[in-house]
C-alpha cells in the first residue's frame, strides 16, 4: 500500500497541504438551487485525478477498500494516511457563525477568495462567487462548516483543484520563509553586549498615575474623539517635542499606556488616540456579526483624526508643552504616521498588488491592506506642520513605497520590528521601507529577536499582572517571547532615539545587545542594505 504522507511531504513540505489549502477558504464564505457537487478533480503533473465526493464522505479510516472506480487511488493509501485525511475533511473551517459571515463579506475576504478561485474552479467557473454563496447558505443552517460540508454542498457537478498551481505557490511561500530564516540566522551571528535593567532608560512598573481625558469635537466624526493626555511628571527635563500615539487596527488606548507613561516620565508629553471604526469596538462588532472587518477604508478618517489633534493643540484647545510634534504609531497607526509626511504611494500600485496577491499574501498579511488602497483613494495633503520625527512600530508600506518615499521632509524615522512578526515581516516591511525612506543621519531600524506583531500590546495594566508576567490573552504563538521585556526594550530605545533627535546627533554604527535572553539590534543603513541582499 502507498503512504501518501511521503508524497505530499516531498512535494509541499506538509503531508496535509492539499487539504490545508481547502481550509483556506474558511477566511471567506443567497442560495443557488443546483444539485451538490459529485466529483472533485485534482490536476497534478498534467494529469486529472478524479475523486468521488460521496466516497470522501464515507471514508472511515479503516483498511476496507472503497467501492467506486473513481476512488482507486484512495484505496492505495495507508490506514494512517486515510485516517489523517478524514480528520482534515471533518475539521471545522468556521466555528463562529456571525464572525465568519462578516469575514466573508470583508474586502480582504473577497480579494483572497478571488485569488483562490484561480486554483479552485466550480464547473469551470473561476469567479469564486459560488464558493462564497455556498458558505453563506451553510452558515444560515449550521453553527460550523467543515471542508467536507463545503465539498458536499457546492452546487456543481464537478470541482477542479489545480494542485500544480498550488505546489508552485507553496514553493514561493517556502522561498519567502527561507529568506526570513536567513535573516534570523545572520542576526544571531552578530556579536552582542549584555545589558541589564539599570542600563535601560525606562521603568514599566505601574506608578498609579492616570492620564487626563479630553473630548475633541471634529467635523468628520459624529461623536467627539476621546483623547488621553499624558503630561510630563514633575521634575522631568523639558523636552522640545510632544507626541501623538496611534494604536493599530483594533487597538485601544489602554494597550499603550505602558509606553505613554514611560514617555511622560522622561519628559515627553503624549496624546493617545482611539480611532472609532477601527478600534476594539469595531472588532467586537465583527465578532458579534454586526459589521464587516475594518480595513484600509478607515485610513482617511484616521489621518483626519491625527491632523485634528495637531490643529486643536496649536489652537490651544488643550495644552501639552513642546515646540514640534513626533508621530508614533503601531501597525496601521504607523502607516498613518508615514502618510502624514505627505508622500503619496508610488505610481503602479495596482500592478504591484496584482503580483503580490498572486501569492495570496499569506506570508505578509499587510499586503492585503496596502492593496485595498487601490480602491480607497487618499486625498493629497501637505505634511504635518512642525513634524520632528516618526516612530513606526511594526510598520508596513513596501508596496506603497518600494523604491522612493517621496516627501519634502527630511526627518529621522525609527522603524521597529520583530523576527516573529507574521503580519508585517521585517525583511519586506521595516527593512525595505527604511531603505526607501529619505536619508537622515539619525534614522535607524530596531529589530528584536523573538518579538511578534503583537508584542507591543498590553492587555492588562495592574501591578499584580505585571509581577506575574501574565500580560496577554492572545497566546504565546501570537505574542512572541518575553513580551514584558520586549516592551522595556522598545520604550528604552524610543527614548534614546528621541533624545538623540533633539540633540541633533547622528546614528552611525550598527550595535547588538542582549537583555533577559532577548537579543536586539540597532541597524544603520549600510547593514540594512546588506541584509536585504541575502
Amino acid at each position: 500500500m502507498l503512504d501518501l504522507r511521503l508524497f505530499f511531504r516531498r512535494r509541499t513540505g506538509n503531508c496535509g497541504f492539499f487539504f490545508f489549502f481547502l481550509s483556506l477558504i474558511s477566511l471567506f464564505g443567497e442560495f443557488l438551487p443546483l444539485k451538490a457537487a459529485e466529483r472533485l478533480e485534482v490536476q497534478l503533473d498534467g494529469m486529472l485525478i478524479p475523486i468521488s465526493i460521496r466516497d470522501l464522505s464515507g471514508l472511515n479510516g479503516t483498511e476496507e477498500p472503497l467501492s467506486s472506480e473513481l476512488s482507486a487511488w484512495l484505496n492505495l493509501m495507508e490506514p494512517e494516511s486515510r485516517a489523517g485525511l478524514l480528520k482534515l475533511l471533518k475539521a471545522p473551517l468556521l466555528k463562529e457563525r456571525s464572525m465568519g459571515r462578516q469575514m466573508l463579506r470583508s474586502w480582504a475576504g473577497q480579494e483572497l477568495l478571488d485569488e483562490i478561485s484561480d486554483l479552485i474552479s466550480v464547473d469551470e467557473d473561476m469567479s469564486g462567487q459560488i464558493v462564497f454563496k455556498t458558505m453563506e447558505t451553510l452558515l444560515d443552517s449550521q453553527p460550523e462548516i467543515t471542508t467536507l460540508d463545503l465539498l458536499e454542498a457546492l452546487p456543481a457537478q464537478k470541482i477542479r483543484l489545480d494542485l500544480d498551481g498550488l505546489l508552485h505557490l507553496a514553493d514561493r511561500w517556502r522561498f519567502q520563509l527561507k529568506q526570513q530564516q536567513k535573516l534570523v540566522s545572520i542576526l544571531a551571528s552578530l556579536p552582542s553586549k549584555s545589558v541589564d535593567s539599570s542600563q535601560l532608560n525606562t521603568s514599566l512598573e505601574n506608578s498609579g498615575v492616570s492620564p487626563k481625558r479630553f473630548p475633541l469635537f471634529v467635523p468628520h466624526r459624529e461623536n467627539p474623539l476621546d483623547l488621553e493626555l499624558w503630561r510630563p511628571f514633575a521634575g522631568t527635563p523639558i523636552r522640545k517635542s510632544w507626541i501623538i500615539l496611534m494604536p493599530g487596527l483594533g487597538g485601544t488606548q489602554h494597550q499603550f499606556r505602558w509606553l505613554a507613561k514611560s514617555l511622560s516620565e522622561n519628559g515627553w508629553p503624549a496624546v493617545v488616540l482611539e480611532h472609532p471604526g477601527s478600534d476594539a469596538e469595531a472588532v467586537k462588532a465583527l465578532i458579534e456579526g454586526r459589521k464587516p472587518a475594518p480595513g484600509a477604508e478607515v485610513l482617511p478618517d484616521r489621518i483626519a483624526d491625527m491632523k485634528s489633534v495637531v490643529k486643536a493643540r496649536n489652537k490651544g484647545l488643550f495644552f501639552v508643552p513642546g515646540e514640534k510634534v513626533v508621530l508614533m504609531g503601531h501597525s496601521l497607526g504607523a502607516l498613518t504616521a508615514l502618510l502624514a509626511s505627505g508622500s503619496p504611494p508610488e505610481l503602479g500600485l495596482a500592478s504591484r498588488c496584482k503580483n503580490a496577491l498572486d501569492d495570496l499574501s499569506l506570508t505578509n498579511l499587510s499586503q492585503l491592506m496596502q492593496c485595498q488602497l487601490v480602491d480607497v483613494k487618499l486625498k493629497n495633503h501637505s505634511p504635518v506642520k512642525d513634524l520632528q520625527a516618526i516612530v513606526a512600530l511594526n510598520s508596513f508600506g513596501s508596496l506603497l513605497w518600494p523604491r522612493n518615499w517621496q516627501t519634502s521632509l527630511r526627518i529621522p524615522v525609527l522603524f521597529t520590528g520583530g523576527t516573529l512578526d507574521l503580519v508585517t515581516p521585517p525583511l519586506r516591511e521595516q527593512l525595505g521601507l527604511f531603505l526607501s525612506s529619505p536619508i537622515h543621519g539619525n534614522s535607524r531600524v530596531l529589530l528584536i529577536e523573538g518579538a511578534s506583531h503583537f508584542s507591543v500590546i498590553r492587555m492588562e495594566d495592574d501591578k499584580e499582572t505585571l509581577n506575574n508576567n501574565d500580560l496577554f490573552r492572545l497566546g504565546k504563538e501570537l505574542v512572541g517571547v518575553h513580551p514584558f521585556s520586549v516592551q522595556k526594550i522598545l520604550a528604552s530605545e524610543i527614548i534614546k532615539f528621541l533624545m538623540e533627535t533633539e540633540e541633533n546627533k547622528t546614528f552611525v554604527s550598527t550595535e547588538s545587545f542582549e537583555f533577559n535572553n532577548l537579543r536586539f539590534h540597532r541597524l544603520n543603513r549600510n547593514t540594512v542594505d546588506k541584509l536585504l541582499k541575502i
